[in-house]
C-alpha cells in the first residue's frame, strides 16, 4: 500500500496547489509512482498548475457516480513517468462528495501508487473533511506570516482531532534578507510555534509564478532555488537526511508573538 499525504493549511493563497503540484513532479522524478489528487471541488486549480487542463476528460465526481473507472478518469503527464491527476469537478459542491467516498478513492489508489498527495481546498469546512478523509499523513503548508502561521496552527489542531499524527511542515515563501533584517519570522520561529517536524523551506523564488502560470511545474526547471527545495523535500518525504539550506537565517525578533500562538493559551 502507498502513502496517502493531504496537503493542507487552512489559509488559502500559501502555496498548497503550487506545492502538491510540484512535490509529486519531484517524487515521480525519482521513480515512485504517483497519484495527485484535486479535493476542491467546485473550484479546482491543480490542473491548469499542471498544465494538464486540456486533458481533462473525467472527475472524482464522474467516478462517485459511476460514468468511469477510477483508473481510467487518471490524467497522465507525459513530460514525467509515473504521474498521474484526478481532477475535481467545477460543477460539483462540496457537498457532493463525501469523506466516505473519498477515503474508498484514496484506497484504491493506493493500491497502485507509493504516493497519493491529496490537496486540499482553503478552509476548514467539509472540503477540509473531505481531504483529510482519504490521508494517513499530512503536510501543512505556511507563509512566515503571522496569519498564516495562526491558521496552520488551527489546521494542526484539526488534523490531530480526525486521528492524523504524522504531520510534517513545510514553509513556504521564506526570503532570508527579510528574515535577517528581523522583517520576517524565521524557520526557527515558526517551528516553535507550530511544534511539528519540519521538512521543508521553500525559498522566495520569481519562477515560481512564471512556471504556475505556464503550467510547468517548477521541479522541471534545474536551476531554481524552488525546485532544489521541492527536490530536497521529496528525498526528506523518502527517508533520506538531508540538509537544510544553509541561506536561511535565524531573524529573531518575533519572540513575542510565540504566546499569541500557544496552543494552552488558544479558544
Amino acid at each position: 500500500m502507498g502513502r496517502a499525504i493531504v496537503i493542507t493549511s487552512g489559509k488559502g493563497g500559501v502555496g498548497k496547489t503550487t506545492a502538491t503540484a510540484n512535490l509529486g513532479t519531484a517524487l515521480a522524478m525519482a521513480g515512485r509512482k504517483v497519484a495527485l489528487v484535486d479535493a476542491d471541488v467546485g473550484l479546482r486549480n491543480l490542473d491548469l498548475v499542471m498544465g494538464l487542463e486540456s486533458r481533462v476528460v473525467y472527475t472524482s465526481m464522474d467516478v462517485i457516480e459511476g460514468k468511469c473507472d477510477l483508473f481510467k478518469a487518471l490524467v497522465p503527464d507525459r513530460r514525467v513517468p509515473n504521474l498521474k491527476l484526478l481532477a475535481a469537478s467545477q460543477k460539483a459542491k462540496k457537498e457532493d462528495i463525501s469523506p466516505e467516498q473519498m477515503r474508498e478513492i484514496c484506497k484504491k489508489l493506493k493500491e497502485e501508487f507509493d504516493y497519493v498527495l491529496i490537496d486540499s481546498p482553503a478552509g476548514i469546512e467539509r472540503g477540509f473533511r473531505n481531504a483529510v478523509a482519504g490521508a494517513d499523513e499530512a503536510i501543512v503548508i505556511t507563509t512566515p506570516e503571522v496569519a498564516a502561521v495562526r491558521d496552520a496552527d488551527r489546521v494542526i489542531g484539526l488534523l490531530q482531532a480526525e486521528g492524523i499524527t504524522e504531520i510534517k511542515l513545510i514553509i513556504n515563501r521564506l526570503a532570508p534578507r527579510m528574515v535577517k533584517k528581523g522583517d520576517m519570522l524565521s524557520q526557527e520561529d515558526v517551528v516553535e510555534i507550530l511544534s511539528v517536524e519540519l521538512l521543508g523551506i521553500v525559498p522566495e523564488d520569481k519562477n515560481i509564478l512564471i512556471s504556475t502560470n505556464r503550467g510547468f511545474p517548477v521541479t522541471l526547471n534545474m536551476k531554481s532555488a524552488a525546485a532544489e527545495a521541492f527536490r530536497r523535500i521529496a528525498r526528506r518525504l523518502e527517508g533520506e537526511e538531508v540538509d537544510f539550506s544553509d541561506l536561511i537565517e535565524n531573524g529573531g525578533f518575533f519572540d513575542k508573538l510565540r504566546k499569541l500562538f500557544s496552543r494552552n493559551g488558544k479558544e
